[in-house]
């Protein structure tokens, strides 16, 4: 699956409130999500850079965003 760079600026910019909506009550934090997520953007989305643990958030909470922006 290719990352849409455009959809994970614009929720890294823009949409920061779906982020700390998502998180809530979770016990991870806004920043740790946003923090993949500028890791992400850093490296032109290359998933495979991401440790296992940046990788459950990117699946936890990045990538179900991205697809509830994508609708």
């Amino acid at each position: 699956m290719e990352l849409d760079l455009y959809a994970l600026r614009t929720l890294l910019s823009k949409r920061k409130d779906l982020i700390e909506t998502s998180v809530a009550g979770t016990g991870y934090l806004a920043k740790t999500v946003i923090g993949v997520g500028t890791f992400l953007l850093d490296n032109e989305g290359n998933i495979d850079l991401l440790s296992a643990k940046q990788r459950v958030t990117y699946d936890k909470f990045l990538l179900p965003l991205l697809e509830k922006l994508r609708r």
